[in-house]
């Protein structure tokens, strides 16, 4: 599974119609949408079967004794790559995140709007998760979430060379950092979930962010415009998760 999960993430990362380990397209409506993907392929069973599914609706979080986040980034962002699903900057070896006691590689990131995750019933019109591995393929996703506001210098450095079209992809004039799209406070919520993705798989650590950023209507309007149409997977049960703060 663990093996699966880094090869999804693999392949999320360099194809333009990402489709999982057994090639089965998918997308965010019609007959591939979002509420067919646990059938389109069985290496997506986890899509409709799994317990522990993402994103969610953050809400009741249970005050924990969540440790800072170890994040350790560098301007190691590339390119930026259209994939058809989304738009994500791919990243160099040489930033990472420390959490649970173990290293997680910063492989990409990418958005989402609106926003994947909700927080006390609250969407966003963008998200970013900045998706992580360590050395066994376990994933690690931090998520950021944009509201409407002041101009993101950050975005504006990716956005200007945004690829248009699903397969182009950038050389940034300029390797960019993540630690550019945080917030000032790295609080944060922690949850048990998956990728939002085909085929979904779980066992993902999840680090939202409680402070959001801002992106200026048009760099979020421009976002929007390339993907020409929601990228977001639906609301998932939370279960018997707890999500802790």
């Amino acid at each position: 599974m663990k093996k699966r999960m880094i090869a999804a993430l693999l392949a999320f990362t360099s194809t333009v119609a990402f489709a999982g380990d057994h090639g089965a397209p998918w997308s965010y409506s019609g007959a591939t949408g979002a509420e067919h993907w646990g059938q389109l392929s069985p290496a997506y069973a986890a899509c409709s079967a799994g317990s522990n599914q993402s994103p969610v609706n953050i809400v009741d979080a249970i005050h924990g004794q969540l440790k800072p986040l170890g994040m350790h980034y560098r301007a190691g962002g590339q390119q930026a790559l259209n994939n058809g699903h989304t738009v994500q900057v791919n990243f160099e070896p040489g930033s990472s995140l420390d959490v649970d006691g173990r290293a997680f590689a910063l492989k990409q990131y990418h958005f989402h709007a609106p926003s994947e995750n909700h927080i006390n019933g609250q969407s966003f019109p963008l998200e970013v998760h900045l998706v992580h591995a360590d050395a066994d393929g376990r994933l690690a996703v931090v998520a950021v979430m944009f509201k409407e506001g002041e101009a993101n210098p950050a975005l504006a450095r990716v956005w200007k060379q945004m690829p248009e079209h699903a397969g182009d992809n950038a050389q940034l004039a300029k390797a960019v950092s993540a630690a550019a799209l945080l917030p000032a406070s790295h609080d944060y919520y922690r949850f048990n979930g998956s990728l939002t993705t085909p085929p979904c798989s779980e066992g993902v650590r999840w680090l939202v962010m409680k402070q959001p950023v801002t992106a200026s209507a048009a760099q979020i309007k421009a976002f929007a415009d390339v993907l020409h149409e929601p990228n977001n997977r639906p609301l998932q049960p939370i279960n018997a998760r707890l999500i802790v703060e």
